[in-house]
C-alpha cells in the first residue's frame, strides 16, 4: 500500500494590537504593514484584493473590532 502524503500550506497569522476599540480598515493596513500609503489602501480594497473575517470587503472605513481577521496578499492579520 502507497502513502499518500499532502502538504497543506497554512496562511500566515499576525496578530495586531490596537489600543483603541475600533480601527478602520484603511489605517490598519497601513498598521500592520501591509500598504505604504493610505491611497495604496484605498486602491486594494476597492479592487476587491481585502478579504474582512473570510468576506470580500470593499469599504476602506470598515470599522475593525479585536477577533476581526483581515486577509490581503496571502497574509491574515488578526487585530488584538
Amino acid at each position: 500500500m502507497k502513502k499518500i502524503s499532502a502538504h497543506i500550506k497554512k496562511t500566515p497569522l499576525k496578530q495586531i494590537k490596537i489600543d483603541t476599540d475600533f480601527i478602520k480598515l484603511d489605517a490598519f493596513l497601513k498598521l500592520c504593514g501591509a500598504v505604504m500609503t493610505g491611497g495604496h489602501a484605498k486602491t486594494v480594497i476597492l479592487d476587491g484584493e481585502v478579504s474582512v473575517n473570510d468576506e470580500q470587503c470593499l469599504v476602506r472605513g470598515k470599522k475593525l473590532h479585536t477577533g476581526d481577521k483581515v486577509k490581503f496578499d496571502g497574509t491574515v492579520f488578526e487585530v488584538v
